[in-house]
């Protein structure tokens, strides 16, 4: 029983998690509600040392939430690297690229702009400083707080404790911040969002959640080698025809390049590593010759909600809302989320002030959510696409002649329930039954193609190595005594940050190098035995990405 005495904040509304959903949203509540109830407390948690420290993303963004949002703003106004000018879709073979020669209108990204989700977030946090929005970063949610069903808050993680579980001189307890409505934003995969679905069974009726992995580098080009406004997507090499994703190039400012794959995480075979991926990807002659000269900037990995409109949870209980990825608001077929999150916020926040009006915060007023979403064009967008990821179960041709077939159905394509099945990504996971050797032939030279403890020094992550992990491993003996049998200890593979190490030092067992973490949560979905529980360190710990 925790019997420390803590402060409570008393706020009216309460954002977990500063990423676009949530900004978005208390910028657009403050505005709504600035005339009636000009007193008004709204704020912002973040689990980040600073906003924007722990957000990454492709990206490449539909403007139309922001033009919502600002209506008195122009897209010049707005952090954008450049508009999108020269867009391009490849199949890549061994040695070459065959370019697609149509990209369909709903799959372009015509109108779009290339970003940086850091610059924009922390512009967004100046937005909300302006609006008088408190913002307290390095405080990451660790519980939700309850009065019987009903959400009446979190507390944050206490500051100040050693790996054994014991308080140190620096010892600060978290504080409870109680509101009348309580909207998780943490992102992919959120760690309360999860305890929040669990509890409440929100799942029920719902697909499962389809996820995918985003493993992303930054590289200083020598020289404009792609002119601006350049955006590529790849398909074929190096994920062949049976996994789920691509690569994508997007040119910045000042010649830097974004350049990652994307893996979806309902994969058979244990023994993918979706860094590895990427590595193979800067491999082939193309991309080799763009990069000659470059340097690495920055790492980082992070998960994305690819179920669609199938997989999104209810979406409220008495005192709380789900918004943005921890919901599942994205785009699969548009590879498009940061518009979606943006809206999703808003509408909570339009939901929030139908509540705040008649003083009753319980489900039946929130459920206004519900409906003011599916009036707006977040939800036809959704639906459009709704069979999109699950068409690709059969792999990459019958998956690309679903979204073909989507385009002139509405979305339907094969579904002949109009409802494809999907799984969260460890129930796809098969017992190998042959050796693997896909990466054996990468050569790590420390300069282009890097090992995972090399790409990890770039994401800049941070955690005090004296405190208790964040990763809880429920029953560590499974991990040698059946997960090494039945599936080769796929958390090696699949952790992007060589987090997970199976160690022989006269007994094996496994080692949590957490202090690695760069906080996709991939462990937590892809485990097959779901026993990795992943929670939030230390406030503040974690990478400190500036511009992915």
């Amino acid at each position: 029983m925790d019997n420390e005495q803590r402060e409570i904040l008393e706020v009216d509304f309460l954002f977990v998690g500063a990423g676009p959903a949530s900004l978005a949203g208390a910028l657009h509540l403050k505005s709504l509600t600035k005339e009636k109830y000009p007193d008004l407390s709204i704020a912002i948690i973040e689990k980040a040392s600073e906003v924007g420290a722990h957000s990454l993303s492709g990206a490449v963004v539909d403007p139309i939430s922001l033009n919502e949002l600002f209506p008195n703003l122009s897209n010049e106004d707005f952090p954008f690297e450049h508009e999108v000018k020269k867009e391009y879709m490849y199949y890549l073979t061994k040695k070459s690229k065959l370019s697609v020669p149509f990209i369909p209108k709903p799959m372009s990204h015509h109108g779009c702009y290339i970003a940086s989700i850091g610059k924009l977030t922390r512009w967004l946090e100046q937005k909300c400083e302006e609006a008088e929005i408190d913002i307290f970063a390095g405080f990451p949610g660790s519980d939700i707080l309850y009065n019987e069903n009903t959400v009446i808050g979190i507390r944050t993680g206490d500051q100040g404790i050693d790996k054994n579980g014991e308080k140190k001189p620096n010892f600060e307890p978290g504080v409870d911040i109680h509101a009348k409505v309580t909207f998780f934003g943490e992102g992919s995969r959120g760690s309360l969002t999860k305890q929040l679905i669990n509890k409440f069974n929100l799942m029920d009726g719902k697909n499962p959640q389809n996820w995918a992995i985003g493993v992303k580098e930054l590289w200083q080009l020598p020289e404009e080698k792609l002119p601006q406004g350049y955006v590529a997507h790849t398909l074929g090499e190096p994920l062949g025809h049976s996994l789920f994703g691509g690569g994508f190039m997007y040119s910045m400012k000042n010649n830097i390049l974004d350049l990652g794959i994307v893996v979806g995480l309902d994969y058979k075979n244990p023994h993918i590593d979706p860094h590895h991926e990427l590595q193979l990807l800067k491999s082939h002659p193309w991309i080799k010759n763009i990069l000659e000269g470059a340097e690495i900037l920055a790492y980082g990995s992070k998960t994305l909600p690819e179920g669609g409109i199938y997989s999104l949870p209810k979406l409220y209980v008495d005192g709380a809302m789900l918004i943005g990825d921890s919901a599942g608001f994205l785009n699969g077929q548009r590879l498009k989320g940061i518009h979606l999150a943006m809206k999703s916020g808003m509408l909570a926040a339009e939901a929030a002030k139908i509540a705040l009006d008649v003083n009753d915060y319980s489900e039946i007023q929130l459920m206004n959510y519900d409906t003011i979403f599916k009036e707006s064009w977040a939800y036809k967008e959704l639906y459009k696409v709704r069979n999109f990821h699950q068409g690709f179960e059969k792999g990459l041709i019958y998956g690309m002649a679903n979204a073909g077939i989507g385009l002139f159905t509405g979305g339907r394509g094969f579904g002949i329930y109009n409802k494809l099945s999907s799984d969260d990504g460890h129930i796809h996971m098969e017992k190998p039954s042959t050796s693997f050797d896909k990466y054996d032939g990468i050569e790590y030279d420390g300069k282009y193609i890097l090992d995972k403890l090399t790409d990890v020094y770039y994401s800049a992550t941070s955690h005090d190595e004296d405190q208790v992990a964040h990763l809880h491993v429920n029953d560590p003996s499974i991990c040698i005594d059946k997960c090494k049998e039945e599936y080769g200890n796929p958390c090696q593979s699949f952790c992007p940050a060589n987090v997970y190490e199976i160690v022989d030092d006269g007994e094996e067992r496994l080692q949590i190098n957490f202090s690695n973490c760069v906080h996709c949560k991939t462990c937590d979905i892809m485990d097959p035995y779901q026993i990795i529980d992943w929670t939030t360190p230390q406030g503040g710990d974690g990478p400190s990405w500036k511009n992915m």
